[in-house]
């Protein structure tokens, strides 16, 4: 059963308002990703999935994703629109971080600018931003999508959203 959507303020949109199924699009906003002092990825260039309920996720492409980084985790994960998904852990010195990345390395034809691009869960890192706004991570764990102000809600991954 679908929520009542949450008021929009101005400037707003309704994670309600957005398409099902999910779409992709170039985004030139400026996203960044910062771990224990040190910059993980700092791109105007990212791939923004929208999907109704979901706040967007934000594919990152490889050049500006800091070099070394980027380690190859075990397990995949199938998605009905985009296809099967890889994971990552980061590494930042000592520090692992394991299965905070994935992304699509045979993405399907309407996702295609997908490929090799890659997206992170933002409840790991110290610090994700989207033009400079500091993201709050989607409920639930599951779901890699990042909150700001631009967006309305409820989102799924709240506890009894399964259904939505």
């Amino acid at each position: 059963m679908k929520p009542t959507p949450d008021p929009i303020e101005p400037g707003q949109i309704s994670v309600w308002d957005l398409p099902r199924p999910a779409i992709a699009q170039p985004c030139p906003a400026h996203v960044i990703i910062e771990h224990v002092g040190q910059r993980i990825a700092d791109t105007h260039a990212s791939v923004r999935t929208l999907e109704t309920s979901h706040p967007p996720s934000y594919y990152i492409p490889p050049a500006d994703i800091a070099p070394g980084v980027l380690r190859q985790a075990s397990g995949s994960s199938f998605c009905e629109w985009k296809g099967a998904a890889v994971y990552w852990d980061v590494v930042v010195g000592d520090i692992v971080l394991p299965r905070v990345g994935w992304s699509y390395p045979d993405p399907t034809a309407a996702f295609a600018m997908l490929r090799d691009h890659v997206a992170f869960y933002a409840a790991p890192f110290d610090r994700c931003s989207v033009d400079g706004e500091t993201v709050i991570a989607q409920p639930g764990g599951f779901y890699g999508g990042w909150i700001t102000s631009k967006y309305a809600g409820p989102f799924k991954g709240v506890p009894g959203s399964q259904g939505w």
